[in-house]
């Protein structure tokens, strides 16, 4: 086996490692600091008073209000309790929903379950870059549309949307709107008050929190019917004993993706990323890259190569000590080519050659030079045994 000479990891689309200073603000609640949030007794006033800061950072992150957080058990809870939330509670209005083809498929799969319920689903398509265009979604509102639901920045290929045109092409018609903001939330600037957002999905394992803890964002005054019952904790909205010591991870890495943000350090990844994106296109032959050049995450790159498959490549980089993916790391199990470099029209034998790689904040220079200096080797080497098409 090949001796790693270092290790880099640039999966943090699907996950980030936990920052040393949430693990130390989470320690006491798992503990020493054990009391139930609803109790009224001294251990549960002490659990309250640590949700209840946790709900403050979080609502500072993207400016809204603390009683607009509501907490969950992760970004796919959240988009469940969002799109069937407001679909059961409009379902008199209308039950007509929009979304569009590249979405995560916490999105795309409820809107099919409520497409079996008796909802009609609308699927916008996309451009080359993965973008949705205002006026197809303009063209696609009805009478009896009661939600659009678009992601903020696409995981797979890291694309931001046009979020403030679609939100007030919605208010103009009177639609709620909904986005999916896992993979933009804490790492570029959002602002729920300047923003046309009804409803938005976050989740703390995309930036530098625990996994199992996610938020909904409920701007004030807009009504959805509850997923679960119970107790009645989350105003109603979520029942179930909050689990403090997640949510209080949260909060504290919502604080310091505020802090980052302010310090403008997600301009640090983008130019580690620029200088990733232009080498990768330079040094290595037939090599596009997926998504909008500009218009993308600050910390995504991604690409397709071809004549190769995405699962070698990544067997192959893994053995080198880099950590990637190919696509979404909840569908990595799939035999099929992503769903959502399909729908920006590349071919099936070269959907099957992505590879996406996303940098974290304590990604090095160091970091993009081994990478620059094994990937082009790794994808010549699979080219010279490609079945694709393609030999050395």
């Amino acid at each position: 086996m090949q001796t790693m000479n270092r290790f880099v990891y640039l999966d943090h689309s699907a996950t980030t490692p936990v920052d040393q200073k949430v693990l130390e603000a989470m320690l006491p609640f798992f503990s020493m600091d054990f009391g139930n949030p609803n109790s009224l007794h001294a251990w549960g006033r002490k659990a309250r008073q640590a949700v209840d800061q946790a709900r403050d950072e979080v609502s500072r992150l993207i400016n809204a209000e603390p009683s607009e957080i509501i907490f969950t058990g992760g970004g796919s809870e959240a988009d469940n309790i969002a799109i069937k939330g407001v679909a059961l509670a409009k379902k008199d209005k209308g039950r007509h929903i929009i979304t569009s083809a590249i979405e995560h498929h916490a999105v795309l799969d409820t809107c099919k379950w409520l497409e079996k319920e008796g909802f009609d689903i609308t699927i916008l398509p996309v451009d080359e870059y993965g973008t949705i265009r205002p006026e197809e979604l303009r063209k696609a509102i009805r009478p009896d549309t009661i939600l659009v639901t678009i992601h903020f920045a696409n995981n797979e290929i890291g694309t931001v949307q046009p979020i403030e045109q679609l939100g007030n092409i919605c208010r103009e018609q009177d639609v709620l709107f909904h986005t999916d903001a896992v993979q933009a939330a804490g790492h570029i600037p959002i602002d729920v008050k300047k923003l046309p957002i009804d409803l938005m999905t976050m989740a703390a394992h995309k930036m530098y929190g625990p996994k199992g803890v996610g938020a909904l964002y409920i701007k004030k005054g807009v009504k959805i019917v509850p997923l679960i019952h119970g107790g009645g904790q989350e105003r109603g909205l979520r029942s179930g004993t909050e689990n403090t010591a997640g949510i209080v991870g949260f909060g504290k890495a919502a604080a310091l993706a505020s802090d980052r943000l302010a310090k403008g350090e997600p301009e640090k990844e983008r130019n580690l990323r620029d200088r990733l994106i232009d080498g990768i296109l330079e040094k290595i032959e037939d090599a596009m890259l997926t998504g909008h050049r500009t218009e993308r995450l600050p910390f995504h790159a991604s690409f397709c190569f071809h004549y190769i498959e995405g699962e070698s490549l990544l067997l192959r980089l893994d053995a080198l000590g880099i950590g990637a993916s190919s696509g979404s790391a909840c569908t990595s199990g799939s035999l099929e080519p992503s769903h959502v470099l399909l729908a920006i029209g590349l071919p099936h034998e070269i959907a099957h050659g992505s590879l996406r790689l996303t940098l974290g904040k304590d990604t090095s220079e160091e970091d993009i030079d081994y990478v620059l200096e094994n990937l082009p080797k790794v994808v010549e080497s699979l080219r010279v045994m490609s079945p694709y098409g393609k030999r050395g």
